[in-house]
């Protein structure tokens, strides 16, 4: 039986090892906390003397691909929901919404009526849709990406306006209005400051809406999103995965194929076949001292979150009756101010630079899956913070990120606490290389068939020129978010390495 051992048990760690368990593998993991779960996990408060859990690190889930979430398990012991009302837009000033109906000729004449918009709405959808089943399909067959298989796929005209170009050419390729290319185009700076005129930025957009459990769209976990891994460790628990958590790691000796880690003051070696690192992509150069390319990656990361506490469910002044639908409020109004906001954050020339606060619902949605809560929760997860300062340094922020949001409320009076976390409060509380929630940016070198550390290009998640130590962390295609989409790819691609051999 060939032994696997992984690094790390964040959601990629914890969906490899139960792939591999289940075809037969010897599989242990090594975590360095006393818990799993990575940054989905739960953290929790105290208000009033009442215990409230709320989503730590990961909120929503969107980006995991259906097969994995029945394949897993996960589907017998998870309760998921998402809104099927449609999105809704505020712009400066505004006090009524723009509604982002899933229905497209809905949406293309609502963006006609609100922004004007006389550019092929229609055709983007449709066009986006056969890019998302492209990457859908590299999904389910474990296949390495390429700009070769995009071509054979898509046809060149489209890969190169959805893979390799640019947010910017894309943008202006379908739409004629500021107002739809800022909501169309903002996950291009989803984990970082990704420029839109950087090319093979524009692979973000569909990649976003490429998650298959909610068809393409996000949505929430009854208790909350940690509930996913804690339930998958269970799982891995009783397929006869190994656990030895609150381990450091003292050495990774890749030439006998060992691994020294400290636990209770105790040192134990194991053995393995291969080694998988479910981790940040420094990690493991720093273990294996292999520090080769490490340097020329884009790390910096310029995402916050708040989440809000409310004694009552809170009450929109606008559209109150789309309680759990998710909001969107930019502070800018062009694709240049949003450009220059988000290169000011990269530049760390201050300390916030407002682009956008996107509001998960994460009470009423609770609400509606028949969880009932002592206190409401609002999720505002915020760009464009810069790195250098943690959120107890930065208070005046958290203040006005709560503010832009409070003028559609009813009842702000209604909130009795909140928590912020800057990037510099993700690196340290989740070990985010600078703070990036996808670990590196989404830049055009670092997206698609680039988001590799393989040397070989038929096992694109085996590390560097290594052919029995693979990378699966949230730094590898296709990217983060509680998707788990790197850890089943990579491990398909492992056992097909041993079975051509």
């Amino acid at each position: 039986m060939k032994k696997v051992v992984i690094i790390g048990s964040g959601i990629n760690g914890l969906v490899a090892a139960n792939y591999l368990a289940k075809n037969g593998y010897q599989v242990e993991i090594i975590e360095k906390k006393t818990f799993t779960g990575g940054a989905c996990i739960k953290d929790t408060v105290s208000i009033d003397n009442k215990k409230v859990d709320f989503a730590y690190g990961a909120t929503v889930l969107g980006m995991m691909p259906d097969f994995i979430f029945n394949e897993t398990g996960l589907s017998k012991k998870i309760h998921a929901y998402y809104p099927k009302n449609p999105k809704l837009v505020y712009f400066n000033g505004e006090e009524t919404s723009t509604k982002i109906y899933q229905d497209n000729d809905r949406l293309e004449k609502e963006l006609k009526h609100k922004w004007g918009e006389t550019g092929k709405v229609n055709e983007f959808r449709n066009d986006e849709n056969k890019v998302v089943e492209f990457i859908q399909k590299l999904y389910r067959n474990a296949t390495s990406p390429s700009i070769e298989l995009a071509n054979q796929f898509l046809g060149k005209e489209l890969t190169s306006l959805w893979i390799s170009g640019t947010a910017k050419d894309l943008l202006d390729h379908y739409f004629s209005s500021e107002k739809a290319k800022l909501y169309m185009g903002m996950t291009v700076i989803e984990s970082g400051p990704a420029s839109i005129y950087d090319p093979g930025t524009a692979f973000t957009i569909p990649l976003m809406d490429s998650g298959s459990i909610f068809d393409g769209y996000w949505g929430f976990v009854k208790t909350g999103i940690w509930k996913i891994t804690e339930n998958l460790t269970e799982i891995n628990k009783e397929l006869g995965v190994k656990f030895y958590l609150e381990s450091n790691i003292k050495e990774v000796d890749s030439s006998k194929q060992s691994i020294l880690f400290s636990k209770n003051n105790k040192d134990t070696k194991l053995n393995y076949d291969h080694l998988i690192f479910a981790t940040d992509p420094i990690t493991p150069s720093k273990l294996i001292k292999d520090f080769e390319n490490q340097n020329s990656l884009d790390l910096i990361g310029t995402s916050g979150k708040v989440t809000a506490f409310f004694k009552n469910p809170v009450r929109w002044k606008d559209a109150n009756n789309y309680s759990d639908s998710f909001r969107f409020i930019f502070s800018v109004d062009s694709l240049e101010d949003f450009e220059n906001a988000s290169q000011k954050a990269l530049k760390n020339n201050g300390d916030y630079f407002p682009g956008f606060i996107q509001i998960y619902p994460e009470g009423s949605a609770q609400r509606n899956m028949d969880n009932h809560e002592d206190y409401d929760k609002l999720i505002f997860f915020t760009k464009n913070l810069s790195f250098d300062k943690k959120a107890d340094n930065v208070s005046d922020i958290k203040d006005r990120i709560i503010s832009k949001v409070i003028p559609h409320i009813e009842n702000p009076e209604d909130i009795v606490f909140s928590k912020f976390l800057t990037p510099m409060d993700l690196n340290e509380t989740f070990l985010f290389p600078e703070g990036n929630i996808d670990h590196i940016t989404l830049t055009g070198n670092q997206n698609y068939e680039k988001r590799t550390f393989s040397n070989n290009k038929d096992n694109f998640y085996s590390y560097h020129e290594y052919d029995n130590i693979f990378y699966c962390g949230a730094g590898s295609f296709p990217c983060g978010s509680v998707a788990g989409t790197p850890g089943y790819m990579c491990s398909k691609q492992l056992m097909r390495s041993i079975t051509k051999k």
